[in-house]
């Protein structure tokens, strides 16, 4: 039974019109679908009416030309005949032709997703977010992983697109889910493919890694990121979360790399709670993991030089001296690299990014520069020498004093900052640069430190000998 107003405005208010408009449906007796349209918009003439069949060959050739390109053509071939303004009616006609007469568009089909089945997981760049720790700029990525039924989702801080980080990652999400899905899809993995020495060597790893877990491996093809778009979509709202949350308390920066973390984790805990139905349905019917996790660490087995340095993944790290000459095995998880000799680990230093990169520690060889200080001046990797800025200005200020001896003097300083405080030894010199009346050296630190220097505890006396002694001695032995 359909009700009728008699009141014509508070018919027009219900149905969302105006009640001049009303009145006129109501005078001409037909229904708004019933009138044809015609082009009554148009009160002037269409400016592209005489080369509309040139801008149709060029759409024709060309699909993919844009309708301010077009315009930008026009106006070059016929000068003065186009208005800026008149761009927008170009861009309707274009829109219409695309619409009736254009190339067919590519037809992304929506998927019934089912328990269990499939997860999904990629790498995506944070340093959009400008998250930063102690006032340094942070840049890293999150391995994110998301089951694609109840949208459940994981992420592992990390470095860059390699096994280590993607190997970490999904294992870190398996053993936190506590289950395993049926199959496990990615992107084409390109990146992390090409930070490998040798791909053949990914492809295995990454088998083994399948395989271990029961997984069954997929991939997208290529420049087709809309097939993982589960994922893709969640890195979306995910970062836009982070960027909410980080609104929230006022402050990008966090205290330490594992305080951002804890930060993340607990954000992940929060989206993941309006999932629980639909997870549990899927923990119902997933597999259960093996017993242990999968070792991620790459090993490499490698000769430490004569320069105590180690050559591992296209980049140089310096070890201890002691090690020279050894054959040591190299460990490069996600984000350090391990040196274990006779099993035991001798050192650990982070993981470097890219490739032909060196990462030098000073300790390892300040008592050889030491003792050999004439090294120092054409030493490769000097600049690592300088641990803060302000070592490189006492360097510049010793210069200025000593001439060729500074090298000399500035070891010592070095060798104090690594046998007893880099950040005191820091602060002593932001002490000293301040007073320039003081001149910087290793006597002056030290004695800011309340310690001896090594000049000190190095200078023995040596009573002069009684040569006599001898005659006496020889003496009595031939008696």
């Amino acid at each position: 039974m359909i009700k009728l107003e008699g009141n014509l405005e508070l018919a027009a208010s219900k149905a969302g019109m105006d009640a001049k408009t009303a009145r006129k449906y109501r005078r001409l007796g037909r229904l708004p679908s019933e009138l044809e349209i015609g082009d009554r918009w148009r009160t002037r003439p269409d400016p592209f009416v005489e080369v509309w069949e040139a801008i149709r060959g060029l759409l024709e050739n060309s699909p993919g030309l844009g309708a301010k390109t077009i315009f930008d053509h026009l106006q070059r071939v016929y000068p003065g005949r186009f208005q800026d303004g008149q761009l927008r009616t170009l861009q309707r006609k274009v829109k219409q032709w695309r619409a009736t007469e254009g190339p067919s568009r590519e037809v992304f089909f929506s998927h019934h997703h089912h328990p269990r089945r499939l997860c999904a997981s990629d790498f995506t760049h944070m340093e959009e977010l400008g998250v930063t720790i102690q006032g340094q700029s942070f840049p890293h990525l999150i391995y994110h992983f998301v089951l694609t039924y109840s949208n459940r989702e994981a992420g592992t801080v990390c470095f860059s697109e390699s096994f280590e980080s993607l190997s970490e990652g999904l294992q870190n999400a398996l053993w936190e889910l506590g289950k395993v899905p049926a199959r496990h899809r990615t992107d084409r993995l390109s990146t992390a493919v090409n930070n490998t020495v040798r791909p053949a060597e990914f492809t295995d790893r990454y088998e083994g890694l399948i395989r271990y877990y029961g997984l069954t491996a997929e991939k997208i093809q290529a420049g087709h990121g809309n097939e993982n778009g589960d994922v893709e979509q969640r890195h979306h709202r995910f970062k836009r979360a982070v960027d909410q949350e980080q609104l929230l308390r006022g402050s990008r920066d966090f205290a330490s790399v594992d305080a951002y973390r804890s930060f993340l984790q607990a954000l992940f805990t929060r989206l993941n709670a309006g999932r629980r139905q639909r997870l549990a349905e899927e923990m119902a019917v997933m597999r259960e993991l093996p017993e242990r996790r999968m070792e991620s660490a790459k090993r490499e087995r490698v000769k430490v030089d004569s320069g105590s340095l180690i050559y591992v993944d296209r980049n140089v790290y310096l070890v201890p001296s002691r090690l020279i000459g050894e054959v040591v095995e190299a460990r490069l998880t996600m984000d350090r690299v391990e040196v274990w000799y006779g099993q035991r680990k001798v050192a650990e230093m982070l993981r470097l990014r890219g490739r032909c990169k060196h990462r030098v520690d000073y300790r390892h060889i300040i008592d050889w520069l030491v003792r050999k200080p004439g090294a120092f001046e054409n030493y490769r990797y000097r600049d690592e020498l300088y641990p803060t800025s302000r070592f490189r200005m006492a360097y510049d200020a010793l210069e200025e004093q000593h001439g060729p001896r500074a090298g000399k003097e500035y070891l010592r300083i070095l060798e104090l900052a690594a046998k007893e405080s880099e950040s005191k030894v820091d602060e002593a010199l932001c002490t000293l640069l301040h007073h320039p009346d003081e001149p910087i050296s290793a006597e002056h630190v030290a004695s800011l430190l309340g310690v001896a220097s090594s000049a000190s505890r190095r200078d023995v006396k040596i009573a002069a000998i009684d040569l006599s002694i001898f005659d006496r001695l020889y003496t009595e032995v031939v008696q």
